[in-house]
């Protein structure tokens, strides 16, 4: 046996031992150690890996007891013959090819997006992954989940979840979300209202084959999500494309119509708009005057920054119309594609049935650990350390935005989500940014899937949080800016600009005592204050107001200023024209920056 059929990785997390162990069994598994073949005695394997023998040792004992060797009494240790048994033939494995053969025109349920991707598989190795829905690995609860794990598969514990067969959810489970989950989100179940699959994206299925057909018209939000576009279309379903605005899906008399409502109260996907209480209540008001049933998608509820997070549509329908879709965080997806539905008893019944012909449950192994982890607080633990961390990046991400690209972004007035939906100048070839925005190493994600329509703006894209390292926020976005700076050649600069440049004595009259509104890209005002003395005051609107305190100077036919906080506290000089009651402010580069509205002098 060749040591060259072995390869050890001293840098890999997986241990010699096992690394070894893995290696023997799939050469003999794939006939690379021929059945009767002697293998090397274990200090000779030993000295030629350079591990101790004490390591093959204990892998050779292994494959003993696991059949795959067999000792032979003063001859060595042998490649079990039996392994052969059972097996096709395979001398003809390597020469034998099938011939293509184009399947297209048999498929008869082809869906055309859902295997479409918005970021490269090599994603983690851009230095400025602005995605959402990628996640680095340091944010998972490792050391939890494996507790979790350890109880559920403890003898005990394998001896209660391996009685219900497959056929119903793990009591434990459910009791969990009753009491750990759907509190949070004003929501009172019991077991026999809640249905485990496996994801969101199940549960969505689900509920699409039980109530959608083609006698049926559902209404999806426009933007929203494709791939639930996808399983409507499948369905047979006749669309109807709600518009989204600042309180979220709008409710209109083209709802009068349709049977089902799809919807993402929350955080909309994907402009991150969160459903107003008003819009909530006429919602429900409409579904309740016609008939119609809501599918409630709350896959981000834990992300909510500013204010309270508004209550669920569920915990305000009386009437049970609304049908619950959630999971758990999706920076555990990964690992643990655990959701489930909240409704009505005899819809879960209905939901368990067309289960039971496709999955059955969830494996119950992982419905257990998933109920030790709510249990042990580690749930609890975990989602208020996600939301310390994303918090402090959309903070940073906002700022950032505000300060490099301030008046030709605007992301609406959003309270919370992983994502900013971003809205370019409007030349802006959204294409040709993403593209080039790759080449220096920012990811951006593009927004045409999102639109079923064909007239997307094309100058809008998303930029996520739950990717980048908060460290670095600001200086990818700086990069964008300065790209994006570079691709709008129309934007208006200091040698075009409409108005007067302000030289010294002009920029003292004009701003001295002036108050100036501007506004933040994340939609709300800001009041600034040029008081005389040199000082000045800032204060926004917006549901966290915020205050801030500076000094402001002339040199140079340039305004001065710097903020205690805003603008990272550094010093900034812009070029001032003015153009009737409209100040234009331009950087060093006399790239254009920001419009401000004259609103008054201080007394």
């Amino acid at each position: 046996m060749s040591k060259h059929l072995i390869h050890i990785d001293s840098a890999s997390d997986t241990s010699l031992q096992n690394q070894i162990r893995q290696q023997l069994v799939e050469g003999i598994v794939h006939g690379t150690f021929l059945p009767g073949t002697k293998m090397l005695s274990s200090r000779k394997l030993a000295d030629q890996l350079g591990v101790s023998r004490n390591t093959v040792v204990l892998v050779y004992q292994a494959l003993l007891d696991e059949g795959y060797l067999v000792s032979r009494q003063r001859s060595g240790i042998y490649v079990n013959e039996l392994i052969a048994q059972g097996k096709v033939a395979n001398q003809h494995l390597h020469t034998h090819k099938h011939q293509s053969q184009d399947n297209a025109h048999r498929f008869k349920g082809a869906l055309q997006s859902t295997n479409e991707t918005s970021s490269p598989l090599n994603w983690h190795s851009y230095p400025y992954p602005f995605l959402d829905g990628k996640f680095d690995a340091s944010l998972y609860p490792v050391a939890q989940w494996r507790d979790a794990n350890r109880k559920a598969n403890a003898p005990k514990e394998i001896a209660q979840w391996s009685k219900l067969q497959g056929l119903e959810d793990d009591p434990m489970l459910l009791d969990e979300i009753r009491s750990k989950i759907l509190p949070r989100r004003g929501i009172v179940a019991d077991r026999d209202e809640i249905l485990i699959t496996v994801g969101s994206q199940q549960a969505l299925h689900l509920i699409t084959q039980l109530f959608v057909d083609d006698s049926v018209k559902v209404a999806v939000e426009e933007p929203g999500f494709p791939e639930i576009r996808d399983l409507l279309t499948r369905q047979g379903a006749q669309l109807v494309y709600q518009d989204v605005d600042s309180q979220g899906v709008v409710v209109s008399d083209a709802l009068n119509d349709c049977d089902m409502l799809y919807t993402t109260p929350s955080h909309q996907t994907p402009t991150s708009v969160t459903m107003s209480m008003e819009r909530r209540r006429e919602l429900l008001n409409k579904a309740q005057e016609h008939d119609l049933l809501i599918i409630e998608d709350d896959f981000e509820f834990e992300s909510n920054f500013l204010g309270q997070p508004h209550p669920a549509l569920r915990s305000l329908d009386t009437q049970n119309r609304v049908l619950y879709v959630s999971c758990l965080s999706k920076v555990m997806a990964s690992g643990v594609q655990i959701a489930f539905v909240v409704a009505d008893s005899g819809v879960i019944h209905e939901l368990k049935k067309l289960r039971k012909v496709t999955t059955r449950t969830p494996p119950l192994n992982n419905q257990r650990a998933v109920a030790h982890f709510l249990a042990m607080g580690y749930f609890d633990a975990y989602m208020m350390h996600l939301h310390k961390v994303f918090f402090e990046r959309w903070l940073t991400l906002r700022e950032a935005l505000n300060i490099y690209l301030p008046n030709c972004i605007n992301t609406g007035p959003i309270q919370g989500g992983t994502a900013y939906w971003v809205t370019g100048p409007k030349n802006l070839d959204g294409e040709r940014l993403l593209k080039e925005a790759a080449d220096i190493g920012i990811l951006l994600e593009p927004v045409k899937r999102y639109y079923a329509r064909s007239d997307y703006p094309e100058n809008c894209f998303r930029m996520g949080v739950t990717s980048i390292a908060n460290d670095r926020i600001r200086d990818g976005v700086s990069k964008l800016a300065d790209l994006i700076h570079t691709l709008s050649d129309d934007e208006e600069t200091l040698s075009n600009a409409k108005g007067q440049l302000l030289d010294d004595a002009r920029l003292e009259q004009v701003l001295s005592g002036v108050r100036l509104e501007c506004q933040m890209v994340y939609g709300v005002p800001c009041l600034i204050e040029l008081w005389p003395d040199g000082t000045m005051r800032g204060s926004t609107g917006g549901l966290d107001k915020e205050t801030d305190v500076g000094v402001w100077w002339i040199a140079n036919g340039r305004y001065y200023r710097r903020w205690q906080l805003w603008g990272y506290g550094e010093e900034k000089s812009y070029y001032v024209v003015s153009d009737g009651q409209q100040i234009k402010w331009f950087d060093t580069n006399y790239a254009f920056v920001r419009y401000l509205n004259i609103v008054d002098y201080l007394g």
